[in-house]
């Protein structure tokens, strides 16, 4: 249009939806399981795939019925801070017990997945002096506020020192290895709504069960990176770069 219209006005409307296309092109890579979400509430889309399971607006869980109850499984997000090789011997065992104390209080069946790879020395210094860069950059802004919010002063603090530590292996000449991790719990009920609301409640009581018992950061999944860990049950990325380029 820009370039037919020869300019005038509709130059400046052809500029004007180049610009709210790339802005809306961006938005949805980049915070697809933000954006989506809040367009399929508006519109209450549901989301059927060709196995039967069924997505709700919401995108935060997803639902089969399997005879006469419906079943609702979500997904949660772990990010680990803290290795096992850092720790002693001693600590490792206080860890484990805390972890089975918190754990053998759930009532339900819950599943934590590991995937693990090895990572390609050659970029990955560079990326892990810029993610540190980055973590020390939000824990000074948040020291300098008037009422900075200890919780996160402490997980941006352990951040730091998590990519302090990879870049001392590194030094050391230890192959760094990837950890990507999550959780799933499912629930059932009569009915749609109340399996949705079970599973819902049990992925709170899970998320602050692993929150305090492995020291780690836990966000409940949506949209996007739901159904990645939804396709990851049946088949994960078979090599390190397609694992790296799923996440983007």
């Amino acid at each position: 249009m820009c370039l037919a219209s020869g300019g005038g006005v509709l130059s400046l409307v052809a500029a004007v939806i180049a610009f709210l296309g790339s802005v809306f092109a961006v938005l949805f890579l980049k915070y697809g399981y933000i954006v989506i979400p809040m367009i399929t509430q508006r519109t209450k889309v549901i989301l059927m795939t060709d196995t039967g399971y069924e997505i709700p607006p919401s995108q935060d869980v997803i639902v089969k019925k399997v005879g006469n109850l419906y079943y609702s499984s979500a997904f949660l997000g772990i990010r680990i801070y803290e290795s096992a090789t850092e720790k002693t011997m001693e600590q490792n065992i206080a860890y484990n017990e805390d972890f089975e104390r918190s754990i053998s209080n759930i009532k339900y069946v819950a599943k934590v997945a590991y995937m693990l790879y090895a990572e390609d020395i050659g970029e990955e210094r560079k990326k892990i002096e810029t993610k540190k860069a980055e973590a020390q950059l939000r824990l000074s802004r948040e020291r300098e506020k008037t009422e900075p919010d200890v919780l996160k002063i402490d997980k941006y603090e352990r951040e730091v020192s998590m990519w302090d530590e990879q870049l001392n292996k590194l030094t050391r000449g230890m192959r760094p290895m990837g950890v990507l991790a999550y959780a799933m719990t499912t629930a059932s009920g009569v009915s749609k709504e109340a399996a949705i609301a079970a599973v819902r409640s049990q992925a709170r009581e899970l998320k602050v069960t692993l929150s305090n018992s492995l020291n780690v950061q836990v966000d409940q999944l949506a949209a996007d990176q739901m159904l990645k860990c939804f396709e990851w049950e049946k088949a994960m990325p078979p090599t390190p770069r397609e694992l790296e380029s799923a996440l983007v």
